[in-house]
């Protein structure tokens, strides 16, 4: 079947793929496939020529405490905080909602019944570097006020590594560092190096484990075969996050990692949203960083604190 190329220009186009019944974004440098009857998601992500660095996980499920199953698919997801095994594991099997809005795409999912939120994602591509926004709104359409946070989460295929920044300080009478842990989490994990300036985790097979932290530096970092994604979103001081106070958040475990942001934890009024954005930059033909002084060398070369 011929795909039907909708808007876009000559930098940057939209097509609709009949047979997978995904909408496909692509410009010079990036592609992205974001699903039609599922989501609100992103299911792949590369660069022009490459492979798509997003876990796919068309068999992972989540049986809920009622007994329905919640699939992963894998990609990127939009997830309400604190974490719930009903809330956050809102089913998302339903058709989306997908229009163009300015200079991106709109996905929008109509509203959840466990939850009385509305969910979505505004799509922007940058025409000049693999580079884009995504700026993530849970709505309020319920019945009641909610006490929320948006939360980003990107899974990842494995064979790569997680670079987390630690926290900088301007003074030494100060503590600056606070990590989060899962009780299944093992601290002793050979595959993670817990530095001065970076954790390290090396997606390999291993049992699950989970770290969290403040991230005033507000960037995370994925190496997978010569190419390194960074996402990067604001911190906001003083505000009351979930975790301890995380702002950032890493999971692995022997099928996929995931990269996660969320935002400050309030409450919603009816009506009322909350918005959480994220920029992505893509960097082809990267070495892969050994040690700390390896990424420290790369992160400076990039322009990231």
């Amino acid at each position: 079947m011929i795909p039907l190329y909708i808007g876009g220009s000559a930098k940057s186009r939209m097509k609709i793929d009949k047979l997978m019944d995904v909408v496909t974004l692509e410009t010079k440098k990036l592609r992205l496939q974001i699903p039609r009857t599922f989501g609100p998601r992103i299911l792949s992500l590369q660069l022009i020529g490459g492979a798509n660095l997003l876990a796919e996980l068309p068999d992972f499920a989540f049986e809920r405490p009622d007994g329905k199953i919640y699939r992963f698919y894998g990609g990127h997801r939009l997830w309400s905080a604190p974490e719930d095994p009903i809330r956050s594991y809102a089913l998302d099997d339903l058709a989306m909602d997908i229009s163009q809005e300015g200079d991106g795409l709109l996905i929008r999912k109509p509203v959840e019944p466990e939850t009385g939120l509305e969910k979505s994602m505004l799509i922007t591509l940058s025409n000049v570097d693999a580079k884009l926004t995504i700026t993530h709104r849970l709505t309020n359409l319920g019945s009641d006020p909610v006490e929320c946070a948006p939360w980003a989460i990107t899974q990842f295929r494995t064979g790569g590594m997680a670079i987390l920044p630690q926290g900088c300080s301007r003074t030494n009478l100060l503590p600056n560092r606070a990590l989060a842990f899962w009780p299944y989490t093992d601290i002793t994990s050979p595959h993670v190096t817990i530095g001065n300036r970076f954790i390290l985790v090396r997606a390999e097979p291993q049992p699950p484990f989970k770290i969290g932290f403040p991230n005033p530096r507000g960037w995370l970092a994925y190496w997978l075969e010569g190419t390194l994604f960074v996402k990067q979103t604001a911190y906001h001081s003083g505000e009351p996050y979930n975790d301890f106070g995380s702002s950032s958040e890493c999971y692995c475990n022997h099928q996929f990692l995931e990269l996660e942001t969320l935002a400050p934890l309030h409450k919603l009024k009816l009506g009322a949203s909350a918005l959480h954005t994220e920029t992505w930059e893509l960097f082809p033909r990267v070495l892969f960083p050994t040690d700390e002084s390896a990424v420290q060398s790369l992160i400076g070369s990039l322009g990231l604190e």
